[in-house]
Protein backbone atom coordinates (compact mmCIF):
# COMPACT_ATOMS: atom_id res chain seq x y z
CA UNK A 1 0.00 0.00 0.00
CA UNK A 2 1.45 2.93 -0.89
CA UNK A 3 0.72 6.50 0.71
CA UNK A 4 0.86 9.93 -0.95
CA UNK A 5 1.01 12.91 1.06
CA UNK A 6 0.48 16.20 -0.85
CA UNK A 7 1.67 20.15 1.09
CA UNK A 8 2.38 23.05 -0.44
CA UNK A 9 -1.26 24.18 -1.47
CA UNK A 10 -2.64 28.17 0.15
CA UNK A 11 -4.11 30.94 -1.19
CA UNK A 12 -2.39 33.22 -4.03
CA UNK A 13 -2.99 36.06 -6.27
CA UNK A 14 -3.08 35.69 -10.16
CA UNK A 15 0.54 35.62 -11.66
CA UNK A 16 1.93 34.04 -8.74
CA UNK A 17 3.42 30.68 -8.00
CA UNK A 18 3.12 27.72 -5.58
CA UNK A 19 5.14 24.73 -5.74
CA UNK A 20 3.37 21.09 -4.20
CA UNK A 21 4.88 18.48 -2.73
CA UNK A 22 3.90 15.02 -2.67
CA UNK A 23 5.70 12.54 -0.51
CA UNK A 24 5.44 8.33 -0.90
CA UNK A 25 5.77 5.98 1.98
CA UNK A 26 7.04 3.37 -0.20
CA UNK A 27 10.60 2.22 -0.91
CA UNK A 28 10.07 1.15 -4.55
CA UNK A 29 8.49 4.91 -5.16
CA UNK A 30 11.34 4.95 -8.24
CA UNK A 31 9.16 2.21 -9.72
CA UNK A 32 5.99 4.71 -10.00
CA UNK A 33 4.98 7.22 -12.67
CA UNK A 34 3.84 10.00 -10.92
CA UNK A 35 0.88 12.14 -11.96
CA UNK A 36 -0.90 15.19 -10.72
CA UNK A 37 -4.58 15.85 -10.90
CA UNK A 38 -7.41 18.63 -9.85
CA UNK A 39 -11.17 19.02 -9.31
CA UNK A 40 -12.57 22.32 -9.20
CA UNK A 41 -16.19 22.75 -7.80
CA UNK A 42 -18.67 21.20 -9.63
CA UNK A 43 -16.34 19.30 -11.77
CA UNK A 44 -14.95 16.14 -12.67
CA UNK A 45 -11.70 15.45 -11.74
CA UNK A 46 -9.00 16.38 -14.63
CA UNK A 47 -5.18 15.63 -15.71
CA UNK A 48 -2.66 17.90 -14.99
CA UNK A 49 0.51 16.63 -15.34
CA UNK A 50 2.60 13.44 -15.06
CA UNK A 51 5.88 12.03 -14.86
CA UNK A 52 7.13 8.25 -16.27
CA UNK A 53 8.76 6.24 -14.08
CA UNK A 54 11.88 5.13 -15.74
CA UNK A 55 12.43 7.68 -18.29
CA UNK A 56 11.13 10.42 -16.72
CA UNK A 57 9.08 11.60 -19.57
CA UNK A 58 6.80 14.26 -18.75
CA UNK A 59 2.99 15.12 -20.24
CA UNK A 60 1.25 18.14 -19.49
CA UNK A 61 -2.40 19.10 -20.43
CA UNK A 62 -2.46 21.93 -22.86
CA UNK A 63 -4.10 24.23 -20.25
CA UNK A 64 -0.91 24.27 -17.59
CA UNK A 65 1.95 23.33 -20.57
CA UNK A 66 4.63 26.01 -20.24
CA UNK A 67 3.76 26.98 -16.83
CA UNK A 68 3.62 24.02 -14.73
CA UNK A 69 6.68 21.52 -14.08
CA UNK A 70 6.54 17.76 -12.79
CA UNK A 71 9.50 16.90 -11.51
CA UNK A 72 10.69 14.03 -8.91
CA UNK A 73 13.37 13.06 -6.46
CA UNK A 74 13.66 9.51 -6.00
CA UNK A 75 16.01 9.69 -3.28
CA UNK A 76 12.91 11.61 -1.35
CA UNK A 77 10.42 9.62 -2.23
CA UNK A 78 8.99 12.90 -3.94
CA UNK A 79 7.24 14.52 -7.08
CA UNK A 80 6.66 18.52 -7.15
CA UNK A 81 4.64 20.38 -9.06
CA UNK A 82 5.89 24.35 -9.68
CA UNK A 83 2.62 26.04 -10.52
CA UNK A 84 3.90 29.15 -12.12
CA UNK A 85 1.73 32.12 -13.65
CA UNK A 86 -1.26 31.15 -11.88
CA UNK A 87 -4.74 31.37 -12.93
CA UNK A 88 -7.99 32.05 -11.39
CA UNK A 89 -8.98 28.78 -13.56
CA UNK A 90 -6.25 27.00 -11.49
CA UNK A 91 -8.36 26.82 -8.23
CA UNK A 92 -8.42 23.50 -7.06
CA UNK A 93 -7.93 20.74 -5.29
CA UNK A 94 -4.55 19.25 -6.44
CA UNK A 95 -4.57 15.55 -6.30
CA UNK A 96 -1.13 13.04 -6.40
CA UNK A 97 -1.36 9.46 -7.53
CA UNK A 98 1.31 6.48 -8.10
CA UNK A 99 0.93 4.08 -11.04
CA UNK A 100 3.24 1.14 -10.75
CA UNK A 101 6.13 1.32 -13.96
CA UNK A 102 3.64 3.91 -15.46
CA UNK A 103 4.66 5.68 -18.55
CA UNK A 104 2.93 9.08 -17.50
CA UNK A 105 -0.61 8.23 -18.58
CA UNK A 106 -3.27 10.98 -18.22
CA UNK A 107 -6.14 8.98 -17.63
CA UNK A 108 -6.81 8.88 -13.97
CA UNK A 109 -8.35 5.27 -14.07
CA UNK A 110 -4.11 3.88 -15.06
CA UNK A 111 -3.46 4.99 -11.32
CA UNK A 112 -3.36 3.09 -8.10
CA UNK A 113 -2.77 5.27 -5.35
CA UNK A 114 -4.09 8.71 -4.47
CA UNK A 115 -3.50 11.47 -1.52
CA UNK A 116 -5.85 13.04 -0.30
CA UNK A 117 -5.13 16.11 -2.21
CA UNK A 118 -4.26 19.88 -1.18
CA UNK A 119 -5.99 23.03 -2.04
CA UNK A 120 -5.13 25.44 -4.62
CA UNK A 121 -6.64 29.36 -4.53
CA UNK A 122 -5.88 31.63 -7.01
CA UNK A 123 -7.51 34.99 -6.52
CA UNK A 124 -7.82 37.44 -9.12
Amino acid sequence: QVQLVESGGGLVQAGESLRLSCAASERTFSTYAMGWFRQAPGKEREFVAAISWHSGNTNYADSVKGRFTISRDNAKNTVYLQMNSLKPEDTAVYYCAADLLGSGHPKASEYEYWGQGTQVTVSS
